[in-house]
């Protein structure tokens, strides 16, 4: 069974994707289920968990951007209101969500959250595959990390375009998706996405920047 893990729709400043659209397209690409992680909110989860299916899963999840870079919060039921790192990992825990870093050690992104060796035993994975991380370098990083550190590798295509669904992900031999990623009994796969789409992103924010300020 496949999943991408980390999907971005039209709530988050820089997504278009409508909740049906994401489902038709991750459907239609071989996906078993997604989850859904939009800045700084569980709307678009929430949304899209609507249009789950017995054959197919949505995971209602946030990409959170906390005083020290952001984090993904998965199987969320609640927003995630505080912005400092420890009380964020302190609300995940409360609704017995799963802590995740996404890009960690991509150093093009501002928003990457630079891991303290104190900072390990709060996490359950780290994001090894990104379909965005521009260098391969920022991904194998990851990889090297978590292994060292003995924590959970998973992959998502971190999609804002359908393009991009399903380029990166895990694959799991169980419907235990929740329990898979804690044991670490995955394997992570993904490509990544074209020079193009991050061109397109930055459109995006700045017209709707300019458009509703």
């Amino acid at each position: 069974m496949k999943y991408d893990l980390h999907i971005h729709s039209k709530y988050s400043s820089d997504g278009i994707l409508d909740p049906g659209k994401i489902v038709k397209v991750a459907v239609k690409k071989g996906l078993d289920g997604i989850a859904v992680t939009d800045h700084n909110t569980i709307k678009g989860g929430l949304s899209t968990k609507k249009f789950e299916t017995e054959n197919f899963k949505v995971i209602v999840g946030s990409e959170i951007y906390t005083t020290r870079g952001e984090i993904i919060g998965l199987f969320l039921s609640e927003e995630i209101k505080s912005k400092e790192f420890s009380e964020v990992c302190d609300e995940i825990r409360d609704q017995d969500g799963l802590i995740i870093v996404p890009h960690p050690f991509d150093e093009l992104r501002n928003s990457s959250f630079k891991i303290r060796k104190e900072d390990i035993k709060r996490f359950d994975a780290i994001e090894t595959f990104n379909s965005r991380c521009i260098y391969q370098k920022y991904n194998k990083k990851a990889g090297s990390y978590a292994e060292k550190n003995d924590l959970s590798a998973v992959g998502g295509s971190d999609a804002h375009f359908s393009y991009e669904i399903g380029r990166a992900g895990i694959s799991i031999d169980s419907d235990d998706i929740r329990n898979a990623v804690l044991k670490n009994d995955l394997n992570v796969f993904g490509k990544n996405t074209i020079f193009l789409i991050h061109v397109l992103t930055k459109v995006l924010k700045t017209w709707r920047k300019t458009r509703y300020g």
